[in-house]
């Protein structure tokens, strides 16, 4: 089953990827209160300057406004929003009760996510639910949009005489290319390719050999033509937040090198942001690469200013 003209969903950020653009995603964190002027505020930075916006699913398993409320009003202002969904929070009825939930409301695109450990958040002593894994979700919701089946294998209809009518989503995944041993690393992806997924956001990258090898192996295996991959990239700040990534940040390699050069910036602002510009151009020619994610953590007024240096501005016109 697939949308019009071929699409899976026909989002945006899927006819994007489709018609060979280089994407470009942000993301959007949820408030933590009812108080919704921060995602006036960051969508207004983010508004035309990207294709899709990831919305947060509790992110660091802390509590937020959910990623589908979240989601809508980024809708309502003018963004695309991808909906991310950890498997921590939910079973499966749950998780497929929400998919069909954000599609009719006008969601087409999905991250599908483990989940952050509680013990990382604010409620530490919750239980987790994992139901399924990423993998399994990434499945579930394929077989949804493909087959108009439930995970139990019941059709996608309200009665036995009435249209099966599935949530058409485009189905993303999350990857860390940085966490040994590399050689499965690439077999992990293979699964998520196999599973349904239709997009990769990647962790974020400042090891860039260590990403140009894993990219060599998922181009070998021709898996960037089952999947489209989104490097992550995360603009560094200050020397301080270099070395907070290095040692604080599961996954994450930050070579010396950079930080040195942060560490002798006259202006670590606008290094950070030369840095992200210079990781950008070099992935711009790493075969396989379909574009980037760029997660500016509190700093969205930036992205664009980074996709307007990065010649990725005015985004392309789809239909």
């Amino acid at each position: 089953m697939s949308e019009g003209n071929g699409y899976k969903s026909g989002s945006r950020l899927e006819k994007v990827l489709a018609e060979g653009h280089f994407a470009i995603t942000a993301e959007l964190g949820p408030p933590k209160s009812v108080d919704v002027a921060v995602i006036d505020r960051k969508a207004g930075f983010l508004q035309g300057k990207v294709d899709a916006v990831n919305i947060t699913d509790n992110q660091t398993a802390v509590v937020r406004i959910s990623s589908i409320a979240a989601g809508v009003l980024a809708l309502q202002r003018g963004l695309e929003p991808v909906i991310q969904m950890t498997c921590r929070d939910r079973n499966r009825i749950a998780m497929q009760s929400d998919i069909l939930g954000a599609y009719v409301l006008g969601c087409r695109n999905l991250l599908c996510l483990s989940g952050d450990h509680p013990s990382f958040g604010n409620h530490p002593s919750a239980r987790s639910v994992f139901d399924l894994d990423s993998i399994q979700l990434v499945d579930m919701v394929r077989a949804m949009r493909d087959e108009g089946k439930f995970q139990c294998g019941e059709e996608i209809r309200n009665g036995k005489k009435d249209p099966v009518v599935p949530p058409r989503m485009f189905i993303g995944a999350a990857e860390n290319p940085f966490s040994d041993p590399i050689e499965y690393r690439v077999v992990r992806l293979d699964k998520k390719a196999k599973a349904g997924a239709d997009f990769i956001q990647t962790q974020c990258i400042y090891d860039m050999p260590r990403f140009k090898q894993w990219m060599a192996q998922v181009v070998d295996r021709g898996l960037h033509e089952k999947v489209k991959i989104l490097a992550g990239i995360t603009p560094l700040k200050s020397a301080r937040m270099a070395m907070y990534m290095r040692d604080a940040v599961a996954g994450v390699t930050v070579p010396d090198e950079l930080i040195t050069r942060m560490e002798k910036a006259e202006d670590p602002t606008e290094e950070g942001i030369r840095i992200c510009l210079d990781q950008i151009e070099e992935l711009k020619q790493v075969p396989g690469v379909a574009g980037i994610h760029l997660m500016a953590i509190e700093w969205e007024h930036k992205v664009p200013e980074i996709a307007e240096r990065a010649g990725l501005l005015p985004r392309p016109s789809v239909e």
